[in-house]
């Protein structure tokens, strides 16, 4: 087991990795999923890892929790190396997946917290009264009848978190947990596993996710990782105040063909997203500058494209404009999918 020594005495840091790298074989060349990722996790905090889908979030997630072996650097959790001593790390977590079957179809929301219980080793009467609490906790206790296939995406992700918790877990992994789910049904599991982590108040949770607001709401610290490699790391408000500095502007243009992509590469330009709205036919974009003159600059350029500037605004930095700032680009999005409650 390796230890930190503390003002509080000897302890474990939850999570620490060291120099981590990932390689995968490739089809022509070997593709490297994590560069040298070393981060350390407090106890009691919530730690979240944000980055584009291909950044390195999951592959991390899977070595943390033993589902993978880095190729080299070590990686130790709850103080226990996750290569050598696989069993002990294993007795402390759990993990949840986002769009994660969570069971077995034909088995009820109770049946499958049931089974999943009896693997954990619990006894029979702790296992009931566990099922019976998670169950009203998530609301979802009408449905403890219902088969899994039945449930809707919302409430299947409800029945993913209480099957995490079952096991009284002292270090929770959330891989993009909220993903597929509706406004209301995210907010709300949001807030029950920042209950859940203060309430434990040793309750540890890694969560990985590209939503930058969920991670702004819930993390104590975060780390932002693409193409492999941890960019920075330290809480939402130092880094979001470390942009002060520069200008952050947002417009709405009339239309979601306007090509942005004369922006990359311009004098003075930090980065850049934009968000393309289908049902009405407009995209936000969102640029960073060292100076607002610039902004002027590229306001030209789209009325050159006959592109109508619906609105201009400044923006207060978010940390969306964090990860902007340190790669240079934005997620390119689009409105208007439905989700599933």
């Amino acid at each position: 087991m390796r230890f930190l020594v503390s003002a509080r005495g000897l302890m474990p840091h939850a999570v620490e990795t060291q120099n981590v790298v990932r390689v995968f074989k490739g089809n022509h060349k070997p593709v490297k999923a994590l560069d040298k990722v070393s981060i350390t996790i407090e106890e009691g905090e919530i730690f979240g890892l944000l980055g584009p889908n291909g950044a390195g979030k999951t592959t991390l997630i899977k070595i943390l929790t033993t589902l993978l072996l880095p190729t080299s650097g070590e990686a130790y959790v709850g103080g226990f190396n996750v290569a050598k001593e696989a069993h002990k790390v294993r007795q402390v977590i759990s993990l949840v997946s986002g769009g994660e079957t969570p069971g077995y179809g034909i088995l009820s929301a109770n049946e499958n917290l049931w089974f999943f219980s009896q693997l954990y080793g619990l006894p029979s009467s702790t296992a009931k009264a566990e099922i019976k609490r998670l169950m009203a906790d998530l609301e979802f206790d009408e449905y403890a009848k219902t088969r899994m296939s039945k449930l809707s995406t919302g409430y299947k992700q409800r029945l993913n978190l209480a099957r995490g918790l079952l096991n009284n877990p002292t270090i929770l992994f959330l891989d993009e947990p909220t993903l597929g789910l509706d406004v209301l049904t995210s907010k709300n599991m949001r807030s029950y596993i920042v209950d859940w982590a203060k309430r434990e108040k040793k309750g540890t949770v890694l969560l990985t996710t590209h939503y930058m607001a969920e991670a702004d709401e819930m993390c104590d610290r975060v780390a932002i990782i693409d193409r492999g490699r941890i960019l920075a790391c330290d809480s939402p408000l130092r880094l979001k105040q470390n942009l002060k500095e520069n200008v952050i502007i947002k417009a709405e243009v009339s239309s979601v063909q306007a090509d942005f992509s004369f922006v990359e590469g311009m004098k003075g330009v930090i980065g850049y997203s934009q968000t393309r709205s289908i049902q009405t036919d407009t995209t936000s974009f969102k640029v960073m500058v060292t100076e607002e003159r610039i902004f002027s600059n590229i306001m030209s350029k789209l009325e050159e494209q006959n592109v109508k500037i619906l609105s201009v605004n400044k923006a207060e930095p978010t940390l969306e404009d964090v990860y902007i700032s340190l790669v240079g680009r934005g997620f390119e999005q689009e409105e208007g999918a439905a989700h599933e409650t």
